[in-house]
């Protein structure tokens, strides 16, 4: 009789301590909410408003100017003085300046021969080229392979040079300025830069993968945005964009004067073009000519390339501000553009108002009743700045709701590493070369075998956005039961969003070999 006593008391017992639990933890927070969570959490509101008008003044400037541009600008052939070469019967090709072609590459099995061949077949007197492969390959197999390619291409008469060095100092900015040091580059007026993904001429990127999983659409549609808005104003008002490192050419002149390049950040041609422009080079953008390229297709390489586009100008920004500052060779104006528009509102802001915002702090508000967000700054700002983001890609416009989501979840990252370079943190100066596949899933899609993940699906899993993705479905929760301003739509959709990001389920899954 005791024992049946004992062991029906038992689980009362629990139940109490559970509900004093409870009690304690809802006291405590009753307890802070009102003097310190309520006037913390309004400041931090008011703080990503500011950022979001900041951001959506930008969009909107830049919106406007673009319109005028396509509208009523002159075309660059009409702004600038040029004449086209004239064949010379006298000259020959000597009437051609001199361009070198390099083609930086680190272990670049799937396209070092589409890249190589597709620099062999510029359109551009052979005297008056030469292509130059730098090859920082450090599998062996694969430098065989490429010098290969350049012997083949050099017994049909293509001036090509086959560079290796004995390290991988400064990674790309180490091999470009290497690249430079030798003797016959002093005969060249030009030098083009095509990464080993990018084919044939010079401009505006032509994605070639943009169709190959739900992961490259969402790229195709910030990069567009990049290259046909962001791009043609810089060039259209101050005649300054941040060069994007390959499909570009610069006068050799200008590179020797500002100084050559440096490896002191992992974006070693967003350095290069602001020094240039602070000594007084114009940049030219030219959005007709189209450039093929291939965009990460695989979740992990994607990470990493965001890690580096978001840290480097963080970090150049730190290192390089003072120095705008007291520049003396270019306007005011331009130093404001480059600092307030190029640096502070493009490379800071705009990641870190999305991920604070809208994952962090407009789901605590639900939290927090007592601290309300606009209508305004949830909606409205953030609907136009979407809208306008998305002019670049008409195609992809059905797709704008899991572009929002994605890029949310990508906005995570992305501020992760603009904090790192601001502060000069543990992977400021990581470089991980983005991972090409090539013609490589096209040639495994014709052999019939299962379609095995090539990570174990441990090294898939990705611990922040599971975290994130609970904290927002948690949100959501609340949000239904308490709430009344039906955040809980968003919140479970980014959620699932984070948890399917979390889980590895977004990208090309890569068959095995």
């Amino acid at each position: 009789m005791d024992r049946l006593s004992s062991t029906a008391i038992l689980p009362d017992t629990f139940q109490g301590t559970r509900d004093d639990l409870s009690m304690q933890m809802g006291l405590i927070w009753s307890q802070i909410k009102a003097p310190l969570m309520v006037p913390l959490l309004r400041l931090v509101v008011m703080v990503c408003l500011i950022m979001s008008l900041m951001l959506f003044v930008e969009r909107v400037y830049m919106g406007i100017v673009i319109v005028l541009v396509k509208l009523f600008g002159r075309k660059p052939e009409r702004r600038y003085k040029w004449e086209p070469i004239k064949d010379d019967v006298e000259l020959g090709n000597s009437a051609y300046p001199m361009v070198l072609v390099q083609i930086p590459m680190y272990n670049e099995r799937e396209v070092y021969q589409l890249s190589i061949g597709a620099a062999c077949g510029l359109s551009w007197p052979s005297d008056r080229i030469i292509i130059q492969v730098l090859d920082d390959s450090t599998d062996p197999t694969i430098k065989d392979l490429v010098e290969l390619e350049c012997q083949r291409w050099a017994s049909k008469g293509i001036n090509i040079k086959y560079e290796i060095r004995d390290n991988r100092n400064g990674y790309k900015a180490g091999a470009l300025k290497e690249g430079m040091k030798h003797s016959y580059v002093k005969h060249c007026d030009y030098v083009v830069i095509f990464d080993a993904d990018f084919q044939r001429t010079w401009g505006q990127s032509v994605t070639v993968n943009a169709d190959e999983c739900l992961m490259t659409r969402m790229q195709e549609m910030s990069l567009d945005y990049h290259f046909t808005v962001e791009q043609e104003v810089g060039s259209s008002t101050y005649a300054f964009f941040g060069f994007n490192g390959t499909a570009g050419v610069w006068r050799i002149a200008a590179l020797n004067e500002a100084g050559g390049w440096k490896d002191r950040t992992t974006v070693e041609d967003m350095d290069l073009a602001v020094r240039a422009s602070l000594k007084g080079w114009k940049f030219l953008y030219l959005g007709t000519l189209k450039v093929k390229n291939e965009l990460p297709s695989t979740l992990k390489a994607y990470r990493y390339q965001q890690h580096r586009w978001s840290c480097g100008p963080a970090n150049l920004f730190r290192k390089m501000v003072i120095e705008i500052i007291k520049n003396k060779k270019v306007s005011t104006w331009k130093k404001v553009h480059v600092i307030y528009s190029f640096f502070v509102v493009r490379k800071l802001v705009a990641h870190i108002v999305t991920f604070c915002f809208y994952c962090v702090v407009l789901p605590a508000t639900v939290l927090v009743p007592e601290v309300e967000v606009p209508k305004w700054g949830a909606v409205y700002i953030p609907s136009i700045i979407t809208l306008l983001n998305a002019v670049g890609t008409p195609r992809s416009l059905h797709l704008l709701v899991f572009w929002i989501l994605f890029e949310n979840v990508m906005s995570l990252h992305r501020t992760k590493a603009t904090f790192i370079g601001l502060l000069e943190a543990g992977r400021v100066n990581e470089w991980i070369v983005t991972e090409k596949l090539g013609d490589a899933l096209k040639a495994k899609a014709g052999v019939k075998a299962p379609r095995k993940p090539r990570f174990r699906f441990g090294e898939r899993l990705h611990v922040l956005e599971l975290l994130v993705g609970a904290y927002l479905f948690f949100c959501g929760c609340y949000d239904v039961v308490f709430g009344k301003n039906h955040y809980f739509i968003y919140l479970y959709a980014q959620a699932i969003a984070f948890f399917i990001m979390g889980f590895g389920y977004v990208g090309t899954i890569i068959p095995n070999s």
